[in-house]
């Protein structure tokens, strides 16, 4: 057995008073103390009276989000909004609908949020990519199991923030069967306050933790609402004797800001925390402070906006490499709430979300990873309370590609290539590097296709067939783009619509990138891109839909910057078949009746 310490704690940054009143000031007076459920509890009483206005529905929306109760908490920014607010309100909106699943009504307030916010991180991700989310779905990583349930029962004290009882430190046995037993909590580190997470040295003798800076007796007197406000501090303990000794504060906290979530470098020599210290970029952001050989330390440092953003940061973790960083945040594109990324310090590259089953609409938190039994560790309330859960990590494939030109053999480099499911979702799109490479981490055991283009070249597929692991090499060759023209049509794949809408798709968008380069190298090509349907459905539905799709067609191209009299479109229906099969038609036929042409007018 294996002995397991483990603490919850985790900071949500408050919002600003902006406005108040005579019937507001109890329950203002409650917010400000951080009790937010009396203070939910008077806010509504305001409703009941129909004393409420927009600031009270903010106020109740703010509360509710700093308890993390998302319904209520989407519930009152939808009342908020009907007035105009700033940014950030927009922003926890989206997040608490995000939360709730709500995917495209969360983008709507994404969007409102970076009309106002423009130049912010989040906004700037936002509008690179509104449509993560079928990303990470598709993203698992790692088999979730339940190891450890909390009902944070033991403690005499409860936090008036949430009405939950103070955070301890408690070490348990991890067993060999994947439960944990015996958890008990470490008297010695613990206080009468918030006590944990912690990180301990490789030899066992040394443990940084996080605590209230009560236990210093550091504090902010509130005279006006009678409140003493701590902050969260970094301590250290040795053991002696079996035991640890003699608790001390590091040099860099302060009654200004907060240290907090602490990890240890393997090698002894680096400190990772989080903190909302100057130099922040977000409300938390996560730092590091050099551990030198005789106890002292360095200057903390932050870690930059590859790793932090406009909203928090925190529970850093650094894995055995000494470069490999586990962190949560809620500032990145996530599934809602608190999600664990990962990021290699030494590459420079963006930080990569774990995608599910570790992260949820919930918050995902706390994640660590023990190389030698090739498991981690983390904490999540999806089940409505802080429990630990386990991580096994699956098997995976990499999928190495090389683009290159079929007839003369050269490498293309900046040709862009998209990997994609076997439910033909675009899971990630790359650029080739100078030897038209590029690589894709997939699970084992699933087929994959290799979407691959690049200007003056026709797009192609190429499959991925199901592996066990290792790396699966594809060599994507490229025909130059006149291979597609005849004389009387442009020839390309099928252009598929979803059923009953007339959307262009990623697939489709990726055969017409074929047309427009072809049009693009030949300026005098006029075309007409007639759309077909199967005989299924009424003649007026089928024409109707048909000449929809046509326009749709139209439209990409002159998108992409084809002038609008070079290319028309008209939807044929059902009228002209390629398979005169009529009610006998096989789904193949219906197939090849379903179909785009792009007919060469001059």
């Amino acid at each position: 057995m294996k002995n397991l310490y483990i603490a919850f704690s985790f900071v949500i940054a408050s919002s600003t008073i902006t406005a108040q009143n005579a019937s507001t000031k109890k329950a203002d007076k409650l917010y400000s103390r951080y009790e937010y459920v009396t203070a939910a509890e008077e806010y509504l009483k305001l409703v009941d009276q129909g004393k409420s206005d927009d600031y009270v529905y903010k106020r109740l929306a703010d509360t509710y989000f700093n308890m993390f109760n998302t319904t209520e908490a989407a519930r009152w920014y939808a009342k908020a909004t009907e007035k105009p607010q700033d940014a950030e309100t927009y922003y926890r909106y989206a997040q608490m609908l995000k939360s709730n699943g709500k995917y495209e009504e969360s983008n709507k307030q994404m969007q409102k949020f970076a009309a106002l916010a423009p130049n912010d991180q989040r906004a700037i991700a936002f509008k690179k990519d509104p449509n993560y989310i079928p990303k990470l779905l598709d993203k698992k990583k790692y088999d979730v199991k339940s190891l450890f349930t909390s009902a944070r029962t033991g403690s005499s004290k409860e936090y008036g923030w949430n009405k939950e009882p103070f955070l301890d430190i408690y070490k348990a046995d991890y067993n060999i069967d994947g439960t944990i037993t015996n958890a008990n909590t470490v008297s010695e580190l613990n206080s009468k306050y918030h006590d944990g997470p912690l990180t301990i040295s490789t030899d066992g003798t040394t443990v940084y933790f996080s605590s209230d800076s009560f236990k210093e007796a550091s504090f902010e007197k509130d005279k006006k609402n009678k409140l003493k406000l701590s902050r969260n501090n970094l301590f250290v303990s040795t053991k002696d004797n079996g035991k640890w000794g003699k608790i001390i504060s590091l040099p860099f906290n302060s009654s200004e800001y907060s240290t907090s979530n602490p990890s240890l470098s393997r090698d002894g020599k680096t400190l990772y925390f989080s903190s909302d210290m100057p130099g922040s970029i977000g409300g938390v952001d996560i730092w590091k402070v050099a551990v030198n050989a005789d106890g002292s330390f360095g200057k903390p440092e932050n870690l930059g906006s590859k790793v932090n953003s406009e909203g928090n940061e925190s529970f850093p973790f650094i894995a055995d490499d000494n470069n490999t960083l586990y962190f949560a945040s809620s500032g990145k594109q996530g599934m809602g709430g608190l999600d664990v990324f990962q990021i290699d310090l030494s590459k420079g590259e963006e930080a990569v979300n774990l995608g599910t089953p570790v992260n949820t609409e919930k918050d995902d938190f706390g994640f660590t990873f023990n190389k030698l039994k090739n498991l981690g560790f983390f904490a999540s309330n999806r089940n409505g309370n802080d429990d630990i859960f386990g991580a096994t990590p699956i098997c995976g494939v990499e999928v190495f590609t090389k683009v290159t030109n079929a007839k003369t053999g050269e490498v293309l480099a900046n040709a862009s290539v998209s990997i994609v499911d076997e439910k033909r979702n675009v899971i990630a799109t790359k650029t080739t590097n100078e030897k038209g490479e590029v690589s894709y981490d997939v699970e084992c055991e699933k087929s994959y296709s290799i979407q691959a283009s690049k200007d003056g070249f026709e797009g192609s597929s190429f499959g991925v067939a199901k592996t066990k692991g290792g790396q699966v090499k594809v060599d994507a060759a490229l025909q130059p783009i006149e291979s597609i023209i005849t004389d009387t049509e442009i020839v390309l794949n099928p252009i598929y619509f979803e059923y009953n809408k007339s959307n262009i798709t990623q697939e489709g968008a990726f055969e017409l990138d074929k047309l427009v380069q072809v049009m693009k190298s030949n300026d005098k090509l006029v075309i007409l891109a007639k759309s077909h349907t199967d005989n299924r459905g009424s003649d007026a539905y089928n024409l109707s839909l048909s000449d929809r799709r046509a326009k749709a067609t139209v439209q990409y191209v002159i998108s992409k910057g084809i002038a609008k009299d070079r290319i028309s479109g008209k939807g044929m229906g059902e009228i002209e078949p390629k398979v005169d099969c009529k009610e006998a038609c096989t789904e193949e036929q219906h197939a090849q009746n379903r179909r785009s042409e792009f007919l060469i007018v001059k």
